[in-house]
């Protein structure tokens, strides 16, 4: 078994936050394990497999996982390097009226679904919340944050269930797994089919209905989420982009703002905690 960190960013009645770091072990290196309360799991970096009963899904930055209060769970690593969240726990009252109809009553609010895709401006939310609250940010900032952040990632127009039989979303896993074992690389598509076997249209057309984006496209954000992470403590953009598989500063900045809306030195900016300007007076 590998010792969790857990780093507690935010605890208030409205919402609490935790940055958690997972080093890895071998592929099936966690017991079953029981959260006292539904949380909201935002990977920002590695890859993990989540198991709930006879469902199982591959998680990436791309991806939010829900962790239902008094339901088991397990956590596997089938690549090196474990993996870091941001989890999420909200007001029961406020995550039901912010939840869609896959939230039911069991007593408490819980999850049908057991993963969503999430889109750029979630991973964006995710990115300033956890970098504002380990740098000190004021607690109603970190609230508000907190809760626009799972409003975007529940959000019917903003995020995707998984479609597609349980087969196909397993050709689609193992997908994921070739890439995040080499992020930087710059993949062929035929490179890809190779690897999970399967022919180039027939993953194409495959991946676009389980994931309900074209595999580039798939491939571009995890690595732009990376980013992400990296950013606020990047000494060259430089060689952060061309680590992340973008051939130049000029294309990993496109493609970073075209993402997100914003430059990546804008970025770095951002994630600063923004203080009132109001003074007190004498």
């Amino acid at each position: 078994m590998t010792e969790l960190s857990s780093r507690l960013l935010l605890d208030t009645g409205t919402a609490s936050v935790w940055d958690v770091v997972c080093p890895g072990g071998h592929a099936h290196d966690r017991h079953d394990e029981c959260a006292a309360a539904t949380h909201l799991v935002f990977p920002y970096r590695g890859l993990f497999e989540s198991h709930v009963g006879r469902r199982r899904a591959v998680l990436d930055s791309n991806q939010l996982l829900f962790i239902n209060g008094g339901e088991p769970y397990r956590m596997s690593h089938p690549v090196a390097g474990g993996d870091a969240c941001l989890s999420l726990g909200v007001d029961a009252a406020l995550l039901d009226e912010l939840g869609p109809r896959s939230i039911h009553a069991r007593g408490a609010p819980g999850f049908t679904e057991h993963r969503r895709r999430i889109d750029p401006r979630a991973q964006w939310l995710a990115g300033l919340l956890r970098h504002r609250l380990g740098d000190g940010a004021e607690t109603l900032q970190g609230e508000v944050l907190a809760l626009t952040l799972v409003d975007q990632a529940l959000g019917a127009r903003t995020s995707r269930r998984p479609g597609g039989s349980w087969g196909r979303q397993r050709l689609v896993d193992r997908t994921k797994l070739a890439l995040a074992a080499d992020l930087g690389r710059r993949w062929t598509l035929a490179e890809v089919a190779a690897e999970v076997g399967a022919s180039p249209v027939y993953l194409t057309q495959l991946f676009q209905q389980v994931e309900g984006v074209p595999l580039y496209r798939y491939h571009l954000r995890l690595r732009l989420s990376h980013a992400l992470e990296r950013l606020p403590r990047c000494d060259s953009l430089t060689m952060l982009g061309l680590d992340l598989g973008f051939s130049s500063h000029s294309h990993f900045s496109a493609a970073f703002r075209r993402a997100y809306g914003q430059s990546p030195a804008a970025y770095r900016q951002a994630c600063r905690p923004r203080r009132s300007s109001i003074r007190p007076r004498a």
